[in-house]
């Protein structure tokens, strides 16, 4: 906005050469470097809000849509799994689903038949069975 100003009164001084009218084209110089300074100013609170949604564009397509994808992957196999699968829960013990609850699974833990933890859905975290070691424990 300045540069503008400073150029066109250069403009005036250099060709106005001193007669009568030059105080009325200096008027009209600063009348023209105001507007363009107020149109500047609309532009730049355009170009803002622009550079913003760019930015929680940026974040919802690189940070909220993957999450929510994988929210949903998990929720599908959550809803999925039936009675035989063999599952790990989210502190890491793996077991064998042996009852299907509408929120939650009851769940066959070891090698003794006899413990069977009700274990909410959520806490479902995948769908696998251990990988044991062929080496034997002394």
């Amino acid at each position: 906005m300045l540069f503008n100003f400073l150029s066109m009164l250069e403009s005036t001084v250099i060709t106005g050469g001193g007669g009568g009218d030059a105080p009325a084209k200096a008027a009209q110089t600063a009348t023209a470097a105001a507007q363009t300074g107020t149109d500047l100013g609309m532009g730049s609170g355009l170009m803002m809000v622009v550079v913003y949604a760019a930015v929680i564009g940026a974040m919802w397509f690189f940070m909220i849509r993957p999450q929510r994808k994988r929210e949903k992957n998990m929720r599908d196999m959550q809803s999925s799994l039936k009675i035989g699968d063999n599952i790990m829960i989210s502190s890491g013990l793996f077991g064998k689903i042996v009852s299907v609850g509408e929120d939650c699974f009851v769940i066959e833990f070891g090698t003794n038949k006899g413990v069977r933890i009700p274990v909410n859905k959520r806490d479902v975290v995948a769908q696998k069975s251990p990988q044991l070691g062929t080496g034997a424990v002394e």
